[in-house]
């Protein structure tokens, strides 16, 4: 038995961020990764997608030059083999970072395999057999596989295997109309497909406000995406060209036939393949690890962090997941995950950023609200720069006077929506924004113009 004085189990966004602090403090740490370095972001996250969508944005922005007055000879190709040899180059580098730190970092001892518990305070990874008092879970998670009618007799794509596509499908279809989906359905548009995007539910993104989500469907729309929402029975089935999927939507053909097909319907943690069991680590219905505030398991000694725990997923969360566990055990501090604001982004083009809850989450709450909303057609930025569609929302409690959440649907909403978060992280009135000199021209500088606005909500 190898003797650490803690385990990291997954090199995802929190573990070697924990590792660095913990060797920093003294202790000896065993770091165990079975496949890749850097997890979820840095693999099939948001490293390789972001960079997608960049040659994708620039793709539509060179077939936009007439309208800025530039003129480019002929139209605009996509070599769809640089566009993957450029993301796979930007994923190499940030993976290779990642295992080099950890490898370079004194205290930290890096094992490569599969860990499995085999009691509260053993991990068994192939013949070494670790121990620690301390075991932190950051394993994430990946794509799950709806449960439909002919998902196993056709070939499909996920998040990550879409990632391996060197050649421009004929026609894609997206399955899951939400953060995933969106996001491969405008990059690949922009490549030159054409695209669908199939949605069980009446509205995109279905956690956002309807508005939200119209004006997300209005700009995908307005790219040729072919839209179907209400698609209550969607199924699988072989076809000459490629793969036929049933929507039975209420409107519209009952079928859409494509070249591909991707699923973006969800995701699952990597929990199921753990020992957890023999642990008595408890977990959901749904496989994820249940953890208290401050992120502890059940068992005394035993954290988790990231995708697999639940609360929260996205990079942030789990970088944040770092912060809390690192200043509770090294700093002290008392921080708890009930106490972080909530934002994330959706990075089509525009992009949304949102802070808090929702409209819709605020009014379930019976609480007198107050709402405002300005146009991106109404913000210099947006006009000047010829992209003008989206809006800005904010949501504000009419008696506390707080922000309880807002969205900015537009040209550096994904930027510009942190000056909002700072201040439902500050607990302070929207006015204290609100009196915000901004700088001009930003989309930030018109926050406080649409906070001056408010109404009382209907």
């Amino acid at each position: 038995m190898k003797e650490f004085d803690a385990i990291i189990i997954g090199a995802g966004q929190a573990g070697p961020a924990l590792a660095g602090r913990l060797t920093g403090a003294g202790m000896t740490v065993a770091f165990v990764e079975r496949k890749l370095f850097g997890g979820t972001c840095v693999n099939t996250g948001c490293t390789p997608t972001k960079t997608l969508v960049a040659s994708a944005y620039a793709a539509h922005l060179a077939r936009r030059a007439a309208d800025y007055g530039v003129v480019l000879e002929g139209p605009v190709r996509v070599d769809m083999k640089k566009v993957k040899a450029r993301a796979d180059a930007v994923v190499a580098e940030s993976r290779t970072g990642v295992e080099r730190r950890l490898r370079d970092m004194s205290g930290c001892t890096v094992i490569e395999g599969h860990a499995r518990f085999e009691g509260p305070q053993r991990v068994r990874v192939g013949d070494d057999l670790l121990s620690a008092p301390r075991v932190f879970i950051n394993v994430g998670g990946r794509a799950s596989v709806p449960d439909m009618p002919g998902v196993h007799e056709v070939p499909f794509l996920n998040n990550r295997s879409i990632l391996e596509l060197d050649q421009l499908p004929e026609h894609l279809i997206v399955v899951g109309g939400s953060y995933v989906g969106l996001e491969f359905a405008q990059m690949f548009r922009r490549f030159g497909a054409e695209v669908t995007v199939i949605e069980m539910s009446p509205y995109l993104i279905g956690r956002e406000d309807e508005e939200i989500s119209k004006a997300i469907r209005e700009v995908l729309i307005n790219e040729g995406i072919n839209v179907r929402t209400s698609a209550e029975c969607i199924s699988l089935a072989p076809h000459e060209r490629g793969v036929e999927v049933g929507v039975n939507c209420k409107e519209g053909e009952p079928t859409s036939i494509g070249s591909h097909v991707l699923l973006a319907v969800g995701r699952r943690p990597n929990t199921d393949d753990l020992g957890l069991e023999a642990a008595g680590v408890e977990t959901d219905a749904r496989g994820y690890i249940k953890v208290d505030d401050g992120l502890a398991t059940n068992i005394a000694g035993i954290w988790a962090l990231g995708d697999c725990n639940g609360r929260g997923a996205f990079t942030h969360t789990a970088y944040n997941d770092f912060e809390i566990i690192a200043a509770n055990l090294l700093d002290g501090e008392n921080r708890r995950v009930s106490e972080r604001v909530l934002g994330y982004a959706l990075y089509i083009d525009p992009p949304l950023g949102r802070a808090g809850i929702t409209e819709r989450e605020a009014r379930a709450k019976g609480r007198p609200l107050l709402i405002g909303r300005r146009p991106m057609s109404s913000v210099s930025r947006a006009i000047e720069k010829g992209e003008t569609q989206g809006l800005m929302k904010v949501v504000v409690d009419a008696e506390t006077r707080r922000i309880l959440g807002a969205a900015i649907l537009g040209t550096g909403g994904d930027e510009a929506i942190h000056g909002v978060i700072d201040i439902m992280h500050a607990d302070v009135p929207y006015d204290v924004l609100q009196r915000t000199m901004g700088i001009h021209p930003t989309v930030s500088e018109l926050i406080p113009t649409m906070l001056g606005e408010l109404r009382n909500a209907d």
